[in-house]
């Protein structure tokens, strides 16, 4: 892992470490091949054509994405966990839905872009 990125790993609080470890997992585990580097001082996960982000907030672990297209369904599904305009703010106590989690990272690295209508 690159230095940056495990430095920052490292200083995150240990109540929100289970989260974004999880999160680390989840996304390596789709995209083993992902390229890992802190972009706007966030570990930023790049595979395919798109991107994901983590990002440790004083309440919660944030998964960012470009877009609220990634996560519409997601926040239709899970209306009691914090959402953001391109974001899901996971805290300790929220339940982690790893299916639906794994849908938007695969959906943020897979179609980057909105859908323009013609």
């Amino acid at each position: 892992m690159d230095k940056e990125v495990q430095s920052y790993f490292d200083a995150v609080p240990e109540d929100r470490k289970p989260i974004l470890d999880r999160l680390h997992a989840l996304i390596m585990d789709l995209y083993p091949d992902a390229e890992v580097r802190m972009w706007y001082r966030m570990p930023t996960y790049r595979a395919r054509s798109g991107w994901v982000a983590l990002a440790n907030q004083k309440h919660y672990v944030s998964l960012y994405t470009n877009g609220a297209h990634h996560i519409a369904g997601f926040k239709a599904s899970h209306p009691s966990i914090k959402t953001g305009t391109g974001c899901i703010n996971l805290k300790a106590t929220d339940p982690f839905p790893v299916a639906a989690l794994k849908s938007v990272v695969r959906h943020a690295m897979e179609h980057p872009a909105p859908t323009r209508k013609r």
